[in-house]
């Protein structure tokens, strides 16, 4: 990583200015103090709460010094002092489960999010497709229906009525399912008497009809429609999901499913400086070599962990459930990966050093996992992860921190999927969803992330949805299990100590000690103390990675 520093000068920075220009034709000017300063506000170190007053780093990004109140021992022209203004720092803040291409793809594409109802979505493709030539492929990602008034997914017939002509790929927030109309259908050779692929399923209605709605494997044919990106646009989407990033105050993100073809492309946009964030990888099924061999790796990009998956997710009847769906009995979900597979590969990556990253969400898939680990008898100390343990059959809890598995899990989806979730599970399964607390009080490591862009992906959500398990408005019930809810420290760890321990980096960052890498994220109020709805307010003002300011609000 290397941003540029100096020229971020604008944030209450001061430092050695350089010497006034001579009349000589050789100018010269001081060099830059070899220490930084970073203080004038409250410095959470996330040990035991202790706050300080100043922290110091060298030129190699390291914290040098962490300086209680009134022990500062520098002056202002040996320094680089960085004046926080009142502001609240913390150790860098990481996302630890985000999608970082299809949060800059989210960016630059016909972005969905917030659609408050069908009409409302299909009015936007209304508005989308005039002007455009027949059979111009119309797709964007991100709604949900969640809280929708008329209380379903959106439909073909919705679609067809605005875009008779143009095929329309919409695709649901948590990118297990999409919508698509009677020409993108057709456009894709897709009947009502196509068959189901293994792992998906075409939604149809009591007569057989195809109803628009595709879940998980089954929407490979329609995305196909869909133009392949280019070289320029992955670059772009990755420079601007990442710039985005960092300005919500985010210093890391561990990268889930990343397509082996842009390992090499990441890498060079960190070279180039324009990677501002700290990447720990997991790549698609197909990027096991990269990950065994440590290939395109930075100081501040680490390539060892590969995605895999076990089933859908619990809005689309594609999370794989022990019992059948409370709301449609039919069905139990999708298994996307049998466990004889997932054993083999557990072999592999045993083998090859390669940590997994197991995305599960139902509790047969879960307990799927724990079960090959436990035949496999693999070692506590692998740090393979459970991405997102959402569900968990109680006699299960105990066992993902017993095995030294990790449960990746993303606050977010709680407030978001506990409105639909009694539907779909029943009173009786809603104890073991989204079990923070339990997990954590049974000795598990639980390590926060956001899963943008299937959430917005800021830390003051996902901070906020730690510790008040209610939605953006305050509401909640009996259903949401409010003991499950965190305290200010433990969402703290979620996103600072527990992604360092996850990335195998407990030793350099997590917290603010000397001779750790300086990562910071600093925020204009202070998320440890303040009322928890205003959590939601609070503003990213500063972020760091590496030492070098790579976010400033004043800038």
């Amino acid at each position: 990583m290397r941003y540029l520093f100096a020229a971020l000068a604008g944030i209450g920075l001061t430092a050695c200015q350089p010497a006034e220009q001579s009349n000589n034709q050789t100018e010269s000017v001081d060099p830059a103090p070899a220490l930084t300063v970073f203080t004038g506000g409250t410095i959470y170190t996330g040990v035991d709460g202790q706050t300080v007053e100043a922290v110091t780093i060298d030129e190699t990004g390291r914290i040098v010094a962490v300086s209680p109140p009134g022990s500062q021992d520098w002056s202002a022209d040996e320094v680089t002092l960085i004046d926080l203004g009142g502001a609240v720092m913390f150790p860098g803040f990481v996302d630890g489960h985000a999608h970082l291409l299809g949060i800059g793809e989210r960016e630059l594409t016909l972005n969905l999010e917030g659609t408050a109802s069908v009409a409302e979505l299909v009015a936007r493709i209304g508005a989308e497709v005039q002007g455009l030539p027949a059979g111009q492929v119309v797709y964007g990602r991100g709604w949900i229906e969640t809280g929708w008034p008329e209380g379903r997914m959106p439909l073909a017939s919705d679609l067809d009525a605005v875009s008779p002509d143009n095929p329309v790929i919409l695709t649901r927030a948590d990118g297990h399912a999409l919508v698509a109309n009677s020409a993108a259908f057709a456009a894709a050779g897709i009947t009502d008497d196509t068959p189901d692929v293994d792992g998906g399923k075409i939604e149809r209605d009591a007569d057989g009809v195809a109803t628009g709605i595709l879940i998980d494997n089954s929407m490979g044919q329609v995305l196909e429609l869909v133009s392949t990106p280019t070289a320029e646009d992955i670059t772009r989407a990755y420079v601007v999901g990442s710039s985005a990033y960092a300005a919500r105050g985010w210093a890391g993100v561990h990268n889930m499913s990343v397509n082996p073809r842009d390992a090499a492309t990441l890498e060079r946009l960190d070279l180039e400086g324009r990677m501002p964030l700290r990447l720990h990888n997991a790549y698609d099924r197909e990027g096991f070599e990269i990950a065994a061999n440590r290939a395109h790796e930075t100081d501040t990009i680490t390539n060892r962990s590969v995605k895999l998956y076990m089933d859908g997710a619990l809005g689309s009847r594609g999370a794989l459930l022990i019992e059948p769906y409370s709301d449609r009995p039919n069905t139990s979900g999708l298994s996307l990966m049998e466990p004889d597979v997932l054993s083999g590969l557990m072999d592999r990556a045993s083998n090859d050093n390669v940590q997994l990253a197991i995305h599960a969400i139902g509790d047969l898939a879960n307990r799927r996992i724990l079960d090959e680990y436990t035949t496999g008898g693999f070692a506590e100390d692998l740090r393979w992860r459970i991405e997102h343990t959402q569900i968990l059959h109680p006699d299960d809890i105990a066992r993902v921190g017993q095995l030294g598995l990790i449960a990746s899990m993303q606050p977010s989806h709680a407030i978001g999927d506990l409105k639909f979730a009694p539907d779909r599970l029943g009173a009786n399964r809603l104890y073991g969803a989204y079990a923070w607390q339990s997990l954590l009080d049974t000795g598990a490591v639980v390590l926060g992330g956001s899963d943008a862009p299937v959430e917005v992906g800021t830390p003051q959500i996902e901070f906020y949805a730690a510790v008040a398990r209610k939605d953006l408005e305050g509401f909640s019930n009996e259903d949401w299990y409010a003991e499950e809810a965190l305290s200010r420290e433990q969402a703290l760890a979620l996103f600072t100590t527990a992604p360092a321990y996850g990335a195998f980096m407990e030793d350099e960052l997590g917290t603010i000690e000397v001779g750790k890498l300086a990562d910071f994220s600093v925020f204009d109020r202070d998320l440890m103390t303040i009322p928890e709805a205003e959590i939601l307010q609070a503003k990213s003002v500063m972020t760091v990675v590496h030492g070098e300011i790579v976010y400033s609000a004043a800038e």
